[in-house]
């Protein structure tokens, strides 16, 4: 009866309340791998916080390691760990030796390797409490275990380790939970079979850190100072930082796999910035308020380009994969180990304000923060003597809340004097102490109002302490976590091929790393130093000579995120052009997937477009609603014309709606179109029309076979499509060839086909509607993507 005896020697020391208290039931906490990394560094220091921690609280427990080590080579390995294990520093010796002790006579090894070592673990915890007359709260089955053993763990567990009726399961999960979105999917998909949705607990552990779970709170009861200033126009930028000075020596096998966005972007400074830019929930401890809030926060971000991130990797990183993964000599991998990424918000509060993600290895010094820098409109006429004194409004403005090591070596949240003086609560944080000598991105630290934990905790041991108290809002749910990698996956797709800058790590980077905002991007701001190019003598090289004309007419080719960059540029250079000529500029828009990335790099990154004096055409429409998200014009509004200053007026939808009905010949929507168009543009001559190219050859609206717009008038007509919905509404194939410019854009390896076919067929409109395409005095540029045209 070892728990009997231990619940009775806790007694002794005063660690427990009256027996009455034993009542709430017993937990068992099962930890797989026991004997792993993680484990013996963090989580069973942990468990014994949590043990410390509730050993009065009427809950009695016993701690379960588990791994695929046979029991007594396993166990050995554990008790190695578990005499390690410290108390904090205020623990009263004596109690701290108790304590130590019991916990050690209520930890064992089981081996958990085959269903039947499952079945066993439950009839031992069933057999114990039966033994001690106890009944069971619930289960804590903690995998520190590679994700790839999940699926099979968590079918052991929910076919013979559960708890019964009326008592809890809580599984505790570590990261990485997928590769990227499809196997973040399929994980979810597998653990969603076997576990309901508020058992997972999935660990960032930078949850725990306790400057980033105070950023919430630190909003919620800073409100009055915070409502006016948290938005775009008083903050200047946003920045999230980890910096280390390891490298990967070690752990080679894992970041060949992952990288450094994967292994911290993701996750870590993605979870600490979506506390910052979140809108505030009425309640803040409620965790199904805060996942909505996130939701809606992960919504409003702009999708990520390759333009978007600066990445680098240190110089001997690919020696260290060679030596551990016994690679080849000339082996480069083209895994970053450094990046800075610019996330931009397109909602109210947040619209043109900068985030900047940033972390990497190897480099100068260790240091984590999450710092909002305020916009300062102050000018001081003071000398500069008095304008370092006291409070002075021209000293920046800034809240930095600082995740520990670097400067400070403990977690802070610090506030500039000139800001205002923080509520902070008196219980958990405390007036760090005045250090003359310390200096905060080049400020004294006399500048800020500086709070620092009345304890610091390590932040496995907070995290477990809101496993066992069933708290929600410091773990990753299933929505939040998708929600993540569909906004990262497009970068990790983009930049799979991109070789990173070569860096030598540490304080000799110099500047080697810095970047800035450009265009809407970010670049490194030194060039590349020639003697770093090519490591092993080799330079890897993305590209391929392609020939510059097709069809007859002018080819723009490169990768897809380079080519929208080119088109995008070239419509605003036709745009300015036509401006100066005319007075404004008549553009035609084809819908579809392919131009959505082309809307949105015009809304974020050519500012100097002349929207003030553009017409916006649409080239071709669905007939549905204009609200439908089939609409083509839908489209259109989400990726560009919501975000630009377009006058109302000079946005010109199809009338695909009228009286009620969709697309009815006798409503005459298209000659509607027709109309407007004669008497706005003049010739009926657009300055540019943008079309694309379906996998059968069409263009516009206009499709093999057809029997409408393809000669004749240049007119507006309704055409039927082979797939839904059938009925279109499009510009007439003459009234095309009446633009200026046409740009044909053509993206994608689904295009190959047909850009191979067409580069050998003549004029045959009937057969591929595109090969019409001639403008009668204008000009025809092709733009297409190198797996459209090379496959």
């Amino acid at each position: 009866r070892m728990l009997g005896r231990v619940l009775c020697t806790v007694l002794l020391v005063g660690a427990l309340p009256s027996p009455a208290g034993a009542s709430q039931g017993h937990i068992s906490v099962v930890l797989l791998g026991a004997t792993g990394d993680l484990a013996k560094k963090y989580l069973w220091q942990g468990l014994f916080q949590l043990y410390m921690d509730q050993v009065s609280s009427g809950h009695s427990f016993t701690f379960h390691g588990a791994a695929l080590a046979a029991v007594e080579p396993g166990q050995r390995l554990m008790f190695d760990v578990l005499k390690k294990l410290s108390c904090p520093p205020d623990e009263p010796p004596n109690r701290c030796a108790v304590l130590k002790d019991q916990f050690l006579k209520l930890s064992q090894y089981h081996q958990l390797q085959t269903a039947e070592n499952y079945t066993a673990l439950n009839r031992e915890i069933e057999t114990l409490l039966g033994q001690e007359g106890l009944r069971e709260a619930g289960r804590i089955f903690y995998f520190s275990v590679p994700p790839f053993a999940y699926t099979e763990i968590a079918r052991h567990i929910n076919s013979s380790c559960r708890p019964p009726a009326g008592a809890w399961l809580r599984v505790v999960l570590e990261k990485p939970f997928g590769h990227d979105l499809p196997s973040a999917q399929q994980l979810a998909a597998q653990l969603a079979g076997f576990f309901r949705e508020e058992e997972m607990f999935r660990v960032d552990h930078y949850l725990g850190k306790q400057a980033v779970a105070h950023i919430l709170p630190f909003r919620d009861q800073n409100r009055q100072f915070l409502d006016p200033i948290w938005n775009q126009h008083h903050v200047e930028r946003v920045e999230v930082v980890l910096k280390e000075t390891v490298d990967a020596k070690g752990r080679t096998s894992f970041y060949e796999q992952y990288g450094v966005i994967r292994d911290v972007l993701q996750n870590h400074l993605t979870e600490a910035l979506m506390f910052l830019i979140m809108e505030l929930p009425a309640n803040v401890s409620s965790a199904q308020e805060v996942v909505q809030h996130k939701l809606q926060a992960f919504q409003s971000l702009w999708g990520l380009e390759r333009s978007s991130a600066v990445l680098g990797q240190y110089q001997a990183y690919d020696s260290h994969v060679q030596e551990e993964l016994q690679e080849a000599p000339g082996y480069v991998s083209t895994t970053p180990t450094f990046a800075g990424v610019l996330i931009r918000s397109r909602s109210l509060r947040w619209d043109g304000v900068p985030f900047l993600l940033t972390s990497g290895k190897a480099l100068d010094e260790r240091v984590g923060y999450a710092r909002v820098l305020f916009r300062n409109r102050a000018y001081c006429t003071q000398s500069g003597t008095l304008r370092d004194a006291g409070h002075s409004q021209c000293k920046p403005k800034q809240i930095i809340f600082y995740f520990g090591h670097g400067a400070l070596q403990t977690p802070a949240v610090l506030v500039s004097r000139n800001l205002f003086q923080p509520v902070m609560p008196k219980d958990s944080w405390k007036e760090a102490e005045a250090r003359p000598d310390l200096h905060i991105f080049g400020q004294p630290l006399s500048d800020f109002y500086t709070y620092s934990p009345v304890k610091e905790r390590d932040a496995y041991s907070v995290l477990i302490s809101n496993i066992y108290h069933g708290r929600k809002d410091f773990f990753i749910t299933t929505e939040n976590l998708l929600a993540s990698w569909a906004f990262w996956t497009p970068l990790l797709d983009s930049t799979s091929r991109q070789p990173p800058r070569l860096y030598p790590g540490g304080v000799e980077n110099q500047h080697l790393l810095d970047f800035e905002m450009v265009s809407g991007g970010v670049a490194f701001t030194l060039p590349e130093p020639a003697e770093l190019l090519s490591p092993a003598g080799h330079t890897p090289s993305d590209f391929r000579a392609i020939q510059s004309r097709f069809r007859q007419s002018p080819l723009v080719s490169a990768w897809a995120e380079e080519l929208i960059s080119q088109l995008a540029s070239h419509m605003e250079e036709a745009a300015l052009s036509s401006v100066a000529r005319s007075g404004q500029f008549h553009l035609a828009l084809s819908g579809g997937s392919s131009p959505a990335g082309l809307f949105q790099r015009l809304a974020r990154h050519h500012f100097s477009f002349p929207w003030q004096h553009t017409h916006v055409w649409l080239v071709d429409e669905r007939c549905v609603p204009l609200t439908d998200s089939q609409s083509n014009f839908q489209g259109l509004h989400r990726h560009l014309l919501q975000h630009v200053r377009l006058p109302y007026f000079n946005i010109h939808p199809m009338p695909v709606h009228l009286n009620r009905r969709l697309c009815v010949e006798e409503d005459g929507g298209a000659q509607l179109y027709a109309q407007d168009i004669v008497a706005l543009v003049a010739n009926a001559s657009f300055d540019l029309v943008l079309l694309g190219v379906g996998t059968d050859g069409h263009t516009a609206s206009l499709f093999p076979r057809s029997h409408h717009g393809l000669d004749g008038a240049p007119t507006v007509v309704l055409t039927e499509s082979p797939v839904k919905p059938h009925q279109r509404m499009s510009l007439s194939l003459p009234l095309i060839n009446r633009a200026r410019q046409v740009f044909v854009l053509v993206l994608g390896r689904g295009k190959h086909d047909i850009t191979t076919l067409l580069s050998r067929v003549g004029h045959e409109p009937s057969k591929w509607p595109i090969s019409g395409v001639s403008p009668s005095s204008g000009q025809l540029v092709w733009y297409m993507d190198y797996e459209a045209l090379l496959g």
